[in-house]
């Protein structure tokens, strides 16, 4: 639990190579299977406050309890919190996240987050969802960041119980698992 935000329900972790890292989560660690989305566009994007390209990303997630581990690549050269971790020669864990389920709760999470003093790095949501995002960092940087986002809301939801389901069934076989084509 943080006094700013709420329970973390997510540790996000940005890499080079999603593939090998969630064969590594789930060969290593034993956490998996990861469902994979691939070539996710950003959309309504802001970068440091200002309209950007919306970078392009695979997302791996996977449900070790009641904490999801994503594993994040960013294949595109749009600014991004994700590519500021990796020119600081960084790797691996990069943000904590509280996740919400009403617009209204996100908004109050938002403001409490830049009232205390914390900027926002960037923000959007995914093409094709309404479902908003947001990275905070200290003003003078660090890591881990913050990121806020609305993955409790009705709509997205049962992504996260099928993601728990697949979890506790899982016998280590098919660990990275291709999400369903979108409609």
């Amino acid at each position: 639990m943080t006094r700013l935000a709420g329970h973390i329900r997510q540790m996000g972790f940005v890499v080079r190579d999603a593939d090998a890292a969630m064969r590594y989560w789930a060969e290593t660690m034993g956490v998996g299977p990861f469902v994979v989305f691939r070539n996710l566009l950003f959309e309504d994007y802001l970068y440091r406050g200002k309209p950007a390209p919306g970078p392009v990303v695979t997302i791996g997630v996977a449900q070790s309890g009641p904490l999801q581990v994503e594993i994040i690549q960013q294949h595109n050269d749009a600014p991004s919190a994700y590519l500021d971790f990796l020119a600081a020669g960084r790797e691996g864990f990069q943000h904590v996240s509280p996740w919400f389920d009403t617009p209204e709760a996100y908004d109050a999470a938002y403001a409490r987050l830049a009232a205390s003093g914390l900027e926002v790095v960037h923000e959007g949501h995914s093409a094709g969802s309404d479902i908003r995002f947001a990275y905070f960092s200290a003003k003078e940087g660090g890591w881990p960041q913050f990121e806020i986002s609305e993955a409790l809301r009705p709509a997205i939801r049962p992504l996260s119980e099928d993601l728990q389901r697949q979890a506790a069934e899982w016998d280590g076989t098919d660990p990275i698992r291709e999400a369903p084509p979108r409609p």
